[in-house]
């Protein structure tokens, strides 16, 4: 999944969904994803209802998450924890856990900086900026 579109990542995410319902076995980011989906059973009732919701767009003026940037935003976040880059996002990782005492709270606090640099790469038209990244961990830290 190198260049998905949209409905190839939420197909990824009712496939995974599918396999684990029916017990059948997982491979490669698949088992991952599925740490990240049954920590959101607010989730599951979509997940069972591909064909509703596919195709469902999730515009920021409803107010609503769009589940399946959540969902993919984690997998993001557990990619750069795997390869620790952009460099130090593991340590940073580390001292959310040890503060929150909790992975998906930790990953959620990563997920709001994450967001804010890719908006600000959005906005400016630049590429991404680890240190705008990194401040905000830092401030989500207490640093």
């Amino acid at each position: 999944m190198f260049n998905p579109s949209r409905d190839d990542a939420r197909r990824f995410f009712f496939d995974t969904w599918r396999k684990y319902r029916a017990q059948q076995p997982l491979e490669g980011l698949e088992t991952t994803v599925l740490d990240t989906l049954l920590a959101h059973p607010e989730y599951h009732a979509l997940l069972d209802q591909p064909g509703r919701y596919l195709e469902r767009d999730y515009p920021p003026e409803f107010g609503e998450t769009n589940p399946f940037l959540h969902l993919s935003m984690h997998l993001a976040i557990a990619e750069q924890l795997g390869i620790d880059q952009p460099p130090g996002i593991r340590a940073h990782y580390q001292a959310l856990l040890e503060k929150t005492g909790d992975a998906m709270h930790a990953q959620h606090e990563i997920m709001d900086c994450l967001a804010e640099m890719i908006w600000q790469a959005q906005r400016h038209g630049t590429a991404f900026d680890p240190l705008i990244y990194f401040a905000c961990l830092d401030k989500k830290q207490g640093k």
